[in-house]
C-alpha cells in the first residue's frame, strides 16, 4: 500500500515537472505577444521649442510632446514622407527620477544622437526637471 502511493506520487510530480513551461518558454511567449514596443528605454533628453513637426501638425510649448530621435523615426517614415510615420501620434512615458510624464509623438529630433534619446516640449520636460536644467538623462517606454 505504501509503495502504490509513493509510486503514484512520484509519477504525479515527474509529469508537473515535464509538463510545466520553463520560463525561457514563458518569456519568450510575453515578449512575442508584446512586439516590438515592450523594452524601457535609456537616453539623453533636452527640450527645444515646438511649432510645426515632422508628423504633420502644430504644436505649441504648453503641449505635453516629444521628438523622437532620427533613428528611431526614420525607419518608420514610408516612402520617405514624416506625415505618414506610424510612430506619430504614439504615446510615451519619461521617466526621470521619481518623476514620470506621458507625451505624444509629434515631431524628430535631428540633433538626437543616441537612440534612446528625446527631445520634449518645454511643458513636458518641466513635469520632470526645470528648463534651466537642459540636459537630463533617464528611461521612456512606449504605452
Amino acid at each position: 500500500m505504501f509503495f502504490s502511493k509513493a509510486l503514484i506520487s512520484a509519477l504525479s510530480m515527474a509529469l508537473v515537472a515535464t509538463a510545466a513551461p520553463t520560463a525561457s518558454e514563458a518569456q519568450s511567449v510575453n515578449v512575442e505577444a508584446r512586439g516590438e514596443l515592450v523594452a524601457r528605454t535609456t537616453g539623453t533628453f533636452t527640450w527645444y521649442n515646438t511649432g510645426l513637426g515632422a508628423c504633420g501638425k502644430t504644436s505649441n510649448d504648453g503641449q505635453l510632446v516629444v521628438a523622437l530621435n532620427h533613428a528611431l523615426f526614420d525607419p518608420k517614415t514610408p516612402g520617405g514622407n514624416p506625415n505618414k510615420n506610424t510612430l506619430c501620434g504614439k504615446k510615451i512615458r519619461v521617466h526621470y527620477q521619481d518623476k514620470a510624464v506621458e507625451v505624444t509623438v509629434v515631431d524628430r529630433c535631428p540633433g538626437c544622437s543616441g537612440s534612446g534619446d528625446l527631445d520634449l516640449s518645454p511643458a513636458a520636460f518641466e513635469k520632470l526637471a526645470p528648463l534651466s536644467r537642459g540636459v537630463i538623462h533617464g528611461g521612456w517606454d512606449w504605452l
